[in-house]
């Protein structure tokens, strides 16, 4: 990467300024790892750390691995090695040589040193040591700096790459659905609200009511909880669509797999039902799931040291029964189990853990909602497979999904992974006008405010399918994880919008 000349102020002896070429060429450290030796490199990040006045681990953001920069004693002003601290940013430029030391394969000998930001080290607060997850959350500011939170975050960049690769692929478009809506994707209620109004002097109609009509967009307005509904309008004319952005809910649940505003992948496909839904699924998860394996080695290999560590000092009930990249493969190597949800209830009555009394929710009815415990107890212990659950109650879903012959369960399809559970959720549409318009009756959504969603099943109705997979619990699974704040660069939860 070639940077610009720019104008520094150098006051040399006799009091003259020099042009000086601030950002000389630059090589990350990932390159330089396989770069040959014997030739004259520049470098530029921030110090980890620096021993003996003498040896400086350099780390740039590229890669795990930091670079070795040995001072050369004689070159090197001495005035210059204190202002050389923990968190410094700095450029060094010398010989790329092979190591002496254990560690590394290449080092860099530093003929030239320049500070391009110092750091008050005094009140840094990320030191050389392990700090808390706790502790980095309250400065998510620095904390993509250390080595779990640089893995994190180049995992969750090739996820994301990798859905939008998966896609392009097989010729779907992407589609950006708006994030200010007047609708409620899940008839949940649980949206934040949009307004310009003054909340001081708040115009009222003649009921006492809010009058709307006031308000910026003249009606009431919120962010979006899903990209699916205008998803489904695309596909029914381009065939095969996804959205990919942010989504927000207003629930008030302060737990580890909770947040407010989160990442949506959701793919809509025209002429499809659900068992072309559920191939779509596990095709998809499989492909990122090899691709980050394949593209991030080293940090999943960072990242599941990490989990071991961190493990030694548990109870033996609270530990992980895989390693991170035995779990990968896992879900990698196995077809995912396909059965209903009749089926799943009746395995969980008869279960040991239901029957001793050890589930927190005990399954006793057909028609419950099965929580994480169920869920894992289906993946882990019964079949040892990723799983996918299908045809739910229909009081326990959304009022969009195709409802059974039986009329009392609609065509849902829930992937389920180990360690965490639900991780993909999903349905084939219900693209019959009449039975579309009942069940909004039924779970009273205004028809006349989806007026448009309805059009679709009036005019040139198709059999649809569709799917919606939280990107953060995505990349839960893949980091090992265990909270989901974690995963985000700035997490949005209840009390907290800092950064």
């Amino acid at each position: 990467m070639t940077y610009y000349k720019v104008l520094k102020p150098n006051i040399s002896k006799n009091n003259r300024y020099k042009i000086k070429l601030y950002m000389a060429k630059r090589t990350k450290i990932k390159a330089l790892m396989t770069c040959a030796p014997d030739q004259n490199y520049t470098v530029m990040g921030w110090v980890r750390t620096f021993r003996n006045n003498q040896f400086i681990a350099l780390n740039d953001g590229s890669c795990l691995a930091n670079l070795q920069v040995v001072v050369d004693m004689v070159t090197i002003d001495t005035a210059l090695l204190k202002r050389i601290t923990t968190g410094a940013a700095i450029k060094a430029s010398g010989k790329l040589i092979e190591s002496q030391g254990k560690g590394q394969t290449v080092e860099l000998v530093a003929e030239e040193i320049e500070i391009l930001g110092d750091c008050d080290v005094d009140i840094y607060p990320l030191q050389p040591k392990k700090h808390s997850l706790e502790f980095l959350r309250d400065i998510a500011h620095l904390r993509f700096r250390t080595n779990a939170f640089g893995a994190i975050f180049r995992v969750r960049h090739a996820l994301s790459y990798g859905i939008h690769k998966f896609f392009n692929d097989k010729n779907f478009v992407n589609i950006h659905s708006p994030i200010v809506t007047g609708s409620d994707a899940e008839g949940a209620g649980e949206m934040f609200q949009v307004t310009t109004l003054d909340l001081n002097n708040l115009p009222r109609t003649e009921e006492g009511d809010i009058n709307f009509k006031k308000d910026f967009f003249g009606k009431a307005t919120n962010l979006t909880v899903s990209g699916q509904l205008e998803a489904e309008l695309a596909a029914l004319a381009l065939s095969e669509v996804y959205t990919f952005g942010p989504t927000f809910r207003a629930e008030n649940s302060n737990t580890t797999r909770h947040l407010a505003e989160f990442w949506m992948i959701e793919p809509e496909v025209a002429f499809a039902d659900l068992d072309d839904n559920m191939d779509l699924a596990e095709e998809m998860l499989k492909y990122l799931i090899k691709y980050v394996m394949d593209n991030c080695a080293e940090d999943l290999a960072f990242l599941e040291q990490r989990l071991i560590d961190d493990e030694k000092v548990k109870p033996m009930v609270e530990r992980s029964e895989m390693p991170l990249r035995e779990k990968l493969s896992f879900c990698l190597s196995n077809n995912f189990e396909r059965l209903t949800y009749t089926e799943a209830i009746d395995i969980l009555r008869n279960s040991a853990p239901n029957k001793k009394g050890k589930f927190q929710y005990p399954i006793d009815k057909w028609g419950v909602d099965l929580q994480s415990e169920h869920e894992r107890y289906l993946v882990e212990k019964h079949f040892k497979k990723p799983v996918i659950l299908t045809n739910y109650p229909k009081e326990i879903k959304a009022f969009y999904m195709r409802m059974d012959d039986d009329g009392k369960t609609v065509r849902a399809m829930d992937v389920l992974f180990p360690g965490i559970g639900e991780i993909i959720g999903g349905s084939q549409r219900e693209e019959r006008y009449d039975v579309l318009l009942a069940r909004m009756e039924e779970m009273h959504i205004p028809a006349e405010e989806m007026s448009w969603f309805l059009d679709t099943r009036r005019f040139g109705t198709v059999p649809h399918a569709g799917f919606g997979l939280g990107f953060e619990r995505l990349v839960l699974f893949v980091t090992g994880m265990t909270n989901i704040r974690d995963v985000i660069p700035f997490p949005r939860y209840p009390g907290n919008a800092e950064f």
